[in-house]
């Protein structure tokens, strides 16, 4: 999927080095990958939450996360309806 170009902060060289290097990983190498995007896309969504709500636990700031991620009602169906967050 291609960025406007505004936000396209990579250049054309090394976005073909990029592509490259994925061309040539294998299955597994591709999941552990997104494996370790994944969790750093959570960890700066918490570390965001914590910056906005810095009196909340680690536990409301997970459920608040689940809430941006699943949406209220999955989330109070698995978790139970709570007030505030």
């Amino acid at each position: 999927m291609a960025r406007p170009p505004h936000l396209d902060d990579t250049s054309a060289d090394a976005r073909e080095v990029q592509q490259k290097l994925y061309a040539s990983m294998t299955p597994s190498e591709k999941l552990t990958r997104m494996s370790e995007l994944t969790l750093a896309v959570s960890q700066l969504a918490l570390a965001g939450l914590a910056t906005r709500h810095p009196d909340e636990s680690r536990q409301e700031l997970l459920l608040r996360l689940a809430r941006l991620r699943l949406g209220d009602d999955l989330v109070d169906r698995v978790y139970g309806a709570r007030d505030g967050a």
